[in-house]
Order: structure tokens, then sequence, then C-alpha cells
């Protein structure tokens, strides 16, 4: 057994599984990291709009590169060691800065209020644990004041000094009562009975003589307590005044950079895998397989991990991910230096060769299809949390001690139970469907599975529906990427994986995440998923209508008609019985 172990391929296995284990632990996660970081739904969907545009013009360009001067392999390489740096620097990425004001108010009883910075999605969960918790929160707070009210704190606060010699503002620490915090509409209120002044003089806050002695000004404050500082902060800046901060450019920089590694790692890697398949692409499933495996598992860890980690605090703590990331990252580079990558043939005029397949009206369909999977797979990747997130609140005052693990058992069953077998009989299906019969499948599935997210409450019943993540992305990638091997001119294979690849991230997954945001900040999660859903059922059948079109009319005039008219076809006459595994020859 062990003489017949395809040793060439041990590595890219290896690579897969390895590739996907450092990047499983924070790629699902980072919509929701941006926003714990200060920026909006829409913002958000903007960064995800960039991102795939960024990869669009590094894959195609940097796969032409590859081919033309036959170096897969370095490109390759550097990718890897650029994603490893950018998500270990964004761990480090700066949150925006907020505003964290109060209103404070001194007749008979000191309180301080978020009256100022109004905040109508205050869960009632997080009052109800800060009224069930003991002892007191110290909160330092720097506060305008007129010159009655230097008077009154002179005459009620004993300190009498003040009345003709103060400071420009009123800076005392009030130790806050945190059990005695009382929400009333959208305002959160809170009592203290005891100050301690810049002197270190305490004192008891009291204004009892009626309106006489009233207090009522504006503060700046900042608490020892991360509950309570995120309830009496609110965004500083607007969605506009956003994008002219160093932060947006920091985080946005960072996330292309990651984003181009991954682009160019997984493109020139999926060319270099049917490199070494030779004339078995079927096989590529059997590859691929390994990366759903790795991703799977280390997702779920990444998720048990947050929550660990975060156990207490109403934000959650994602920098072992981030440390986990690289690790594996930095393990699949010197695995992935192993692979013996020889670019056999060289196309003489690749952009003549690429041209006539962007001319023929079945390719113009194929992307076509790209761009309407990768527009759904956009709100999947970057707002599916956000929908599971916002559905848990609905569940009770704990779901936020489970959430980051269901988002990893998620995460777990779409790759371990879903995209991992739909890899393994990839082959089968597209041999005894075809890869046309399948593109309409594909879309038909994304279109039930994102209504029945629409339409379920409770975020814990989705895990059924992980189970078609097999389809919707296994189905589709093995389907997507075969297709680009088959129709690509020999010594074109990186650029047409980088084309393919462009085309369903940059056009697709960019419009998709652009489109989603601006409907997930106006709809809701529920709309948003719901609209999607009925899109895709509609795409599936126009495409299944201009598939038909085309059967009956034959694509006559198509100078590649031969090459690529039948893919499954194409497929079957390199297909074999797939009984073992691609260890095995």
């Amino acid at each position: 057994m062990i003489d017949r172990i395809n040793k060439d391929l041990l590595p890219m296995k290896a690579h897969y599984f390895l590739f996907n284990a450092g990047t499983g632990p924070v790629q699902p996660f980072l919509s929701t990291y941006a926003r714990q970081l200060g920026f909006s739904s829409v913002v958000v969907g903007v960064i995800y709009t960039i991102l795939p545009v960024s990869g669009m013009l590094a894959k195609p360009i940097v796969g032409a590169i590859a081919d033309r001067f036959r170096c897969q392999k370095l490109m390759f390489l550097a990718a890897q060691l650029l994603t490893a740096a950018a998500f270990l620097a964004i761990n480090f990425s700066p949150e925006i800065p907020k505003d964290q004001r109060v209103h404070f108010s001194c007749d008979g009883d000191a309180v301080f209020d978020t009256s100022i910075n109004k905040n109508p999605n205050i869960e009632d969960c997080l009052i109800n644990s800060l009224q069930n918790r003991l002892g007191t929160v110290d909160c330092q707070l720097s506060c305008a004041m007129e010159e009655q009210f230097w008077k009154v704190i002179a005459s009620n606060w004993s300190l009498p000094e003040y009345e003709t010699n103060h400071p420009a503002t009123l800076d005392f620490t009030a130790h806050v009562n945190i059990s005695k915090t009382t929400k009333m509409e959208d305002v959160v209120y809170f009592m203290f009975k005891h100050v301690t002044l810049p002197n270190g003089q305490q004192r008891e806050p009291l204004c009892t003589c009626g309106n006489v002695c009233h207090i009522s000004t504006t503060c700046n404050i900042k608490c020892n307590d991360f509950d309570v500082n995120s309830l009496v902060s609110s965004a500083s800046v607007s969605d506009d005044d956003v994008y002219n901060m160093y932060e947006f450019w920091i985080f946005l920089v960072l996330m292309i950079m990651g984003w181009i590694g991954q682009a160019i790692a997984v493109s020139i890697g999926d060319a270099i895998c049917f490199e070494l398949l030779g004339d078995k692409p079927n096989r590529y499933g059997y590859q691929r397989m390994f990366g759903a495996l790795g991703w799977g598992i280390f997702s779920v860890i990444s998720g048990v991990m947050v929550d660990s980690l975060s156990e207490g605090s109403s934000t959650k703590n994602f920098e072992a991910a981030f440390y986990l990331s690289f690790a594996f990252l930095l393990l699949d580079f010197t695995v992935s230096s192993k692979i013996k990558n020889v670019q056999k043939t060289q196309s003489t005029s690749i952009l003549k060769d690429i041209g006539r397949l962007l001319v023929d009206f079945r390719i113009i369909v194929f992307l076509i299809w790209c761009i309407a999977v990768g527009m759904c797979t956009g709100l999947i990747w970057n707002f599916l949390f956000f929908l599971i997130e916002d559905l848990a609140k609905n569940q009770g005052c704990d779901s936020q001690t489970w959430i980051k693990t269901l988002e990893g058992i998620v995460m777990a069953i779409e790759t371990l139970a879903g995209e991992l077998p739909f890899f393994f009989w990839s082959g089968r299906i597209l041999k005894r469907i075809g890869h046309i019969n399948a593109m309409s499948l594909v879309l038909l599935v994304i279109g039930i599975r994102y209504i029945l997210y629409s339409v379920i409450p409770d975020p814990w019943w989705f895990l059924p529906i992980e189970l078609l993540n097999g389809l919707t992305f296994g189905l589709f990638y093995a389907c997507m990427a075969s297709y680009a091997s088959i129709v690509a001119p020999p010594g074109t294979e990186a650029t047409m994986q980088g084309l393919v690849g462009a085309v369903f991230e940059g056009v697709g997954v960019s419009l998709g995440s652009l489109t989603a945001g601006v409907l997930y900040a106006q709809y809701g999660g529920p709309w948003t998923f719901r609209l999607f859903g009925i899109g895709a059922l509609i795409v599936c059948l126009l495409h299944a209508g201009v598939q038909y079109l085309i059967r009956r009319t034959g694509n006559k005039g198509s100078d590649h008609e031969a090459h690529y008219t039948s893919p499954a076809e194409a497929l079957n006459t390199l297909y074999d019985d797939q009984q073992e595994l691609t260890l095995v020859e």
C-alpha cells in the first residue's frame, strides 16, 4: 500500500488543510469583529465591497505574471506570508473613537444618565446583568459648570473654597452603586452616594435644598467597567465621517492585504493542484476536501476559545484566534515549500488565448453565473453571523455566553458535514448531471437556503440548514474550478483560475456585500436574506432557460465549441471510478 501512495500530492493536501485551518479561526468572524471595532453594517458592507475588488485586480494580474515568468510557486508562497502578516496585524487595529458624555444632575440625590447619547437598541439583558451585580463601579467625570453651580457645590458638598476659587471644570470620581442601575425608555440612570475629589477628599454629593440648589450639566465620563462604558458611549462620528478617519484606513488596508493574500494563494494553489493532477481533474475534490476539514475543525475551536476568553464581558476577545491563525499559516508556508510544482506548458499569447474564450457566449453565461452565486456568497460570508447574533438576542440574556460557540458549530457543519462530502463526491456528481445542470442546482438550493434563514426565529435551528452548504459552496466551487480548468488553453491555467476567481469575488461578492449592507441596515437581517433567496430562484429559472436555448441552437460559430461544448462529456473522458482516495493511485 505504501508504495502506491502519491507522495507528490501529500503536500498539496496538507496545504489545503493547514491554509484553511489558518484562515478558519479568523475569516468567518471578521465582519462581527469590525462591528465590535465600531463600524456600522453599512461601513462593513462598503469594506466587503472593496475587498473582492482588490482580489479581482490581484488574481488575474498575479496569475498572468506567474504563467508568463513561470513562478507560480514563488507567488503562492509569498501570498501565504502576506495573509499571515495581515491577519496578525488586524488584531491590533484601533477602535473608532466614541463620544462618552453623560447628563449629570444633582437634585436631592446625585445621578448621571445617558439622555445625551440615547440608544434605542439598549439590551434589557445588559441592564438586568448590571442590576444583579454587587459592589461599585468607579467613573471619572469632568463636568462643565455655571457660576451658580459652584455655589451649590460649596454649600452642599462642604467645599467652601470652591465658591470663590474653583477650577474650570468639576472633576470627581463617582462610586456608582451598580445594582441601582435603571432604564426608562431609551435612557439609563446611574446613582451614586459618594465621590472622591482630585485631592483625595471624599464627599456625599447631596443637593437637598430643592430648586434653589439644583445642578444640571454635561460631563465627560470614563468608567472602569466595560459594560457601563458601552452604555454611556456612542459613535462620535457618522458613517460619512468614518471614511476620513485613520482607524478606518488602517483596518481597510490590513483587510485588503489579507484578502489579496488569500485570493492569490487560493487561485494559484488551485492551478498548481490541477497541474499536479494532470489528466485527472476529477480528483480535485479529493484534494480540496482537506481544506473543508481544516476549516471546520478550527473554526469550532476558535469559537469556543473566543467565548471562553470573553466570559464575563460584553465584548469578545479574539486575540487567541488571531495567534492560532498566524501559527497555522506559517506552518502551511513550510509545508507548501515542499510541493513539487513544474509548469509544463507556456502560452505564447496569454491575452489572446483568454480573449478568445471571453467572446464565446457559453463562457459569458458561465461568468454571469459566477457573479450571481458570488453575490449570494457575499451575503452569507459577511452577514450570516450578523443575523445569528441579532436573532440570539431574542433568545434570552445568556445568549452572549454561547454565541461564538454556535457560530463555530455553524462553520463546522458547513464544512465537515456539508462541503467535505460534496468535495469528495463532486467528480461523480458532475459526471452524472453535468456542469450546466449543477450550476442551476446550486442557484436553486441557495434560494431555498436563504428563504429558510429568513423565517426561522431561533438561530440554533440554522444548524440543519448548514448541511446545504455542501451544494451551495462545495459543489459550486468544484464545478467552477474544474470548468475553468477544462476550458483554459494550455499555459493559461493560473490566469484562467485567477480570472474566474476575480469575477466570482471581485464582481459577485463585491456587489453582494454592498447590496446586503444597505438592505441589512434598512430592512434588517431576515428580509435581506429573503430578498436574496427570491432573487436566486429567479436567476435559477433564467439560467435554466438560457441553457435550454443554448442546447437547442447548439451555439454555432464558437471557435472553442469542440473543446467545451459539453463539460460533463469532457470530464467523463478523464473520469475514473473514484473508489480510492487520491493518496492511492
